[in-house]
């Protein structure tokens, strides 16, 4: 497998755990406030980390390192991801993936093999607005909803996370969400911020309180509902 990136050394993305996070390439949504549009539209313009080279480097750091998350793009894209995972876990490593849920066989079979141990899935939207946030005419919600239901079905620990855009989100709709995801173990809610690889340019987060009223929306669903990443 063709890796596109790598942070060697993180805390954040990986909850309780020190990690290395590796990126895989390509997408199959077109999200306006992507912040990793390089990966997403052109993989191949990145500097590409072949997947020896990945797990010589965790030979190297076994024993500091606890865990490995993959994310993207898209890593259910990849048709090498289970093998790599295998490889992952034969190292010693846990393993977390990071996924917008759009192609639950993959996640299926790899929840069915025990071959994860932390999923975290991007929740767009509410339903109603899930294409466009998605930045596609229209998205199979069918295959969204079944990776909801596997994952608040899963014995592992999980999360749902959505990005606040203005222009994309509104405070009501996260009744919506909280509604839908009842059950969910976790959920988290963080703040859009610019950059300079975000898909479309001229969006914005949200104010401090406007966020916490998305999170007291998505509480009284998801007790467990907190803003990341927010002061």
């Amino acid at each position: 497998m063709v890796l596109y990136g790598i942070n060697k050394t993180t805390l954040l993305d990986y909850p309780g755990h020190l990690a290395a996070t590796f990126f895989t390439g390509g997408c199959n949504l077109r999200c306006p406030f992507c912040q990793n549009s390089a990966l997403v539209l052109e993989p191949w313009s990145q500097p590409a980390i072949r997947e020896q080279e990945a797990l010589d480097f965790l030979k190297k750091r076994r024993g500091i390192l606890e865990g490995v998350c993959i994310t993207g793009g898209e890593p259910t894209l990849q048709p090498e991801l289970e093998q790599f995972i295998r490889r992952v876990r034969e190292l010693g490593y846990l393993v977390k993936l990071d996924t917008n849920g759009y192609r639950p066989q993959v996640l299926r079979r790899l929840l069915a093999e025990g071959l994860l141990d932390y999923v975290a899935m991007d929740i767009k939207a509410s339903r109603e607005h899930y294409a466009m946030a998605c930045g596609l005419p229209r998205v199979d919600l069918d295959l969204i909803e079944q990776s909801v239901e596997l994952l608040n079905n899963s014995s592992i620990p999980c999360e749902f996370r959505t990005t606040a855009v203005k222009g994309i989100h509104t405070v009501e709709e996260f009744t919506s969400i909280g509604r839908w995801l009842q059950g969910g173990k976790a959920y988290f809610l963080q703040n859009y911020a610019d950059s300079e690889q975000v898909m479309e340019r001229g969006f914005a987060g949200f104010e401090k309180e406007r966020l916490e009223e998305m999170r007291e929306r998505v509480a009284a669903y998801i007790p467990q509902a907190t803003l990341r990443g927010v002061d």
